[in-house]
């Protein structure tokens, strides 16, 4: 059974542990996500907090999946913009445990973040993951256009170059 939830600051600070317990997962397994190996849950407590802090500002949305009650995924909405850019909202860190994977959380987790930022007022996302990554995969399937690709962008976990493929959707109400 999962569950997709909206997460408070509160309860974001109340289960850092379940959250920085998926995001050392995804690095160890090589998840390009901004940052390198050795990667473990007590390095991702900070990365959390200020999450939390950005969840209790409004200008983060964060949303779990879990399963029997535990955090297995997440997925972040930037709905925060400049002035210009008040329609435009930015999906981050899609995470799944390895364990939990090819189970739909990723097509739950960024079905809820579409919602909910169409809720806000949001009109274009956008994000950018590794280039050849399955997630391209799971956002292609998902109805995400690619928007371009930029080579040695960032680096995976294990200090190899990665290029990185940006993809924006249009949702909602249209300007």
């Amino acid at each position: 059974m999962r569950d997709i939830r909206l997460l408070d600051e509160s309860e974001t600070r109340a289960r850092m542990a379940e959250l920085a317990d998926v995001l050392a997962d995804c690095v160890a397994g090589g998840a390009s996500l901004g940052f390198m190996a050795p990667y473990g849950p007590a390095d991702a407590l900070p990365f959390w907090d200020g999450v939390a802090e950005a969840v209790g500002e409004g200008a983060t949305l964060l949303f779990a999946a879990e399963r029997e009650g535990r955090i297995v995924g997440t997925v972040q909405v930037g709905i925060r913009q400049m002035p210009n850019q008040p329609h435009r909202a930015d999906v981050k860190k899609l995470l799944v445990m390895e364990s939990e994977r090819g189970r739909g959380l990723a097509r739950a987790l960024m079905t809820a973040a579409e919602a909910e930022a169409a809720r806000h007022g949001k009109t274009l996302l956008v994000l950018d993951t590794a280039t050849g990554s399955p997630a391209e995969t799971v956002y292609e399937r998902l109805g995400w256009q690619r928007a371009g690709v930029i080579p040695d962008y960032a680096l995976y976990p294990d200090g190899r170059f990665c290029a990185t493929t940006f993809f924006y959707k249009k949702i909602g109400a249209k300007r």
